[in-house]
């Protein structure tokens, strides 16, 4: 593939993860930085960059997704137990 066509397929992905969290643009930078280098070992380093940069957003995005579902079931139990009336304190004198 050509390089030129490779270099900016990634440049459009990782500036379309602007709009994500950090966790998917640092998954993607690093899975690029990652990919290039295993790619050059191989013979293709701007494919296994574009590879690297696909898989380390992927796996970014999922683990941001993840962090946001723990967060927001943490807040709705939170939310629970404010809600519920407690007993009063006990007098142990």
């Amino acid at each position: 593939m050509n390089k030129k066509i490779v270099v900016l397929i990634m440049t459009i992905c990782i500036s379309s993860l602007s709009g994500c969290g950090p966790r998917a643009t640092g998954g993607a930078l690093l899975g690029a930085a990652g990919g290039a280098i295993i790619g050059a070992i191989a013979g293709d380093a701007g494919m296994g960059a574009a590879i690297g940069a696909g898989v380390g957003a992927g796996t970014g995005y999922l683990s941001e997704q993840q962090d946001r579902s723990e967060a927001a079931a943490y807040q709705q139990g939170y939310n629970q137990g404010l809600q519920q009336s407690l007993p009063p304190p006990r007098d142990y004198r």
